[in-house]
């Protein structure tokens, strides 16, 4: 990941709603959420939700898998473990393998 990947990232992340819609898709695991749904638990508008749905895709963080009418969205979590990859690169003194334990920790095989 390079840096304006890993900005665009942040960015997306750095907003209530969508790191809630984040996080509801992690929970998910690989069967992901339609998209009416997410609305639905979160409590907020469908148009807005599709908006912020939106920035996370582009930011590489979700993708989307249309189903006839719907589209089903699910974490990416290639993309997120590429972001902590990047957030760790120059850790520990210049030793990033010393750090990859720490990101396969948190990431999963989704």
């Amino acid at each position: 990941m390079d840096k304006i990947s890993a900005l665009a990232a942040l960015a997306a992340l750095g907003q209530e709603t969508r790191l809630d819609i984040f996080r509801l898709l992690v929970q998910a695991g690989p069967d992901g959420i339609a998209a009416g749904d997410v609305s639905a638990r979160l409590g907020a508008v469908q148009n807005t939700v599709s908006a912020h749905l939106k920035t996370l895709t582009q930011a590489g963080l979700i993708r989307a898998e249309r189903e006839g009418r719907s589209v089903r969205y699910t974490a990416d979590m290639t993309g997120f473990r590429d972001l902590l990859a990047f957030l760790m690169e120059d850790c520990c003194n210049g030793a990033p393998e010393l750090c990859r334990p720490v990101i396969d920790a948190v990431t999963c095989k989704c």
